[in-house]
């Protein structure tokens, strides 16, 4: 499948600051796509390159083959839900959805057609002059009697003007056929009406049309943005925090909405956030960044469970990392002990770091784990619990259905897939 949207190196400088080095990005259409990574990361410039807002310094931004760093705003096939919202207090649900519908030219699609045709024309008009000058050098390089030479020119311009008159005839025909099909003022007000209905249906909000702004929600608003957006059917919606102004659990209601609106909707959504939550829920790809740079690209569980390196083992879940030495393939030691492991292709005693998810430890009893420790704090979390067990080395952070009471020595153990290997740091 070819890729919708291509960066190319892309830099961007403010003041003489790179706040992006150089990036590389392919986003696939139909593709659920979060930039994630802290404050100042790079990741709102990003978005912003890719809708037009601001022109990246160096490199392409390319849509479906075409290079769009000179194309404005307003033509490029984006639309934008900012934080914010930015929806009209003086216009009603309906209104605020329809408003796009009403600024954009009702007969643009066919205008277009109707350009092309005279730009077509005109193009073909000058051929045919050129044609005709052409013919009249040659005549007149015959060396033929002044009253041969002006007949035959004459003769040359009647046929040019029949040309152009049945040229013209054709063009003009095919103008009026297309303005014929142009909708008028009450079509109009009846299709953005079904519009209207259509996307306030996506989004849930069947009913609020007559709803003043002021008196929804701040999940409703939200929704009421994003029909405002997706109503000119863009093919990439851009999404700048849409959810951070929320409360937590109409946040966590969000996520899944907004996954359940891009498949039904179709099309391919940009996501901006720092939290890692709302990026394994919603995304297909993650794009993880940091100082202006990509850390790593890939679905949720590569991220999740093979982090490229500790800044995305530590910003995208809890991790243990610890340093230790790649023995061989599929050995690794850390902790004065050796493990078996499942990764291999580092040199023989590479320094690396070790990764282990809370998740994948377990509390047994002395003597049947791996390593023996002494609990030093046990937080209730409502899902699990999350202790932490004091080893002769260090502190391993576990989360676990199981309570384990503070001060107790345990044994903690885990498995060799489990155990997540990269480069040192």
């Amino acid at each position: 499948m070819a890729a919708l949207i291509e960066l190319k190196d892309v830099t961007k400088e403010f003041n003489g600051q790179v706040v992006l080095r150089g990036i590389d990005l392919v986003i696939e259409p139909n593709e659920f796509v979060t930039l994630l990574g802290p404050s100042g990361c790079g990741k709102t410039t990003t978005l912003r390159i890719i809708g037009g807002f601001i022109e990246a310094s160096e490199g392409e931004v390319i849509f479906d083959g075409k290079d769009m760093n000179l194309i404005p705003v307003h033509k490029r096939p984006t639309n934008t839900v900012f934080q914010r919202y930015a929806l009209f207090p003086h216009l009603d649900v309906f209104e605020n959805v329809a408003f796009g519908l009403r600024v954009k030219d009702k007969n643009i699609e066919q205008k277009k057609v109707i350009n092309k045709i005279k730009t077509d024309f005109s193009k073909q008009e000058n051929e045919l002059k050129n044609k005709f000058r052409q013919a009249k050098l040659e005549f007149k390089s015959l060396g033929l009697p002044k009253n041969e030479l002006r007949e035959k020119e004459l003769q040359l311009k009647n046929d040019l003007i029949k040309e152009l008159n049945a040229l013209k005839e054709i063009n003009e025909s095919k103008i009026m056929e297309i303005k014929q099909t142009f909708i008028n003022n009450k079509d109009f007000e009846q299709l953005i009406k079904n519009k209207v209905t259509k996307y306030l249906k996506m989004v849930g909000l069947e009913g609020f049309e007559n709803r003043a702004v002021h008196q929804l929600s701040g999940g409703q608003q939200q929704r009421v943005a994003i029909a405002r957006a997706l109503i000119n059917e863009p093919k990439v919606l851009l999404l700048d925090e849409p959810l951070a102004a929320l409360d937590l659990k109409l946040r966590q209601e969000m996520q899944y909405e907004l996954k359940e609106l891009q498949r039904s909707a179709g099309i391919t959504f940009i996501f901006v956030t720092h939290d890692q939550e709302e990026a394994l829920t919603m995304s297909d790809k993650i794009v993880v960044m940091n100082h202006g740079e990509i850390q790593q690209v890939g679905s949720p569980e590569d991220i999740y469970n093979e982090p490229i390196n500790t800044f995305v083992a530590k910003f995208i879940g809890e991790s243990n990392i610890i340093p230790g030495i790649m023995k061989d393939d599929y050995l690794v030691s850390f902790d004065n002990k050796d493990y078996k492991c499942v990764d291999y292709g580092f040199a023989k005693n590479q320094k690396v770091d070790v990764v282990i998810r809370p998740e994948d430890i377990d509390i047994v009893e002395v003597g049947k784990g791996l390593l023996t420790g002494e609990v030093d704090s046990v937080a209730f979390k409502g899902v699990h619990y999350e202790i932490d067990v004091i080893t002769k080395d260090r502190i391993y952070t576990i989360h676990t259905t199981d309570y384990s009471a503070l001060g107790s020595k345990v044994d903690i153990t885990f498995n060799p897939e489990d155990i997540h290997v990269m480069e040192e740091s």
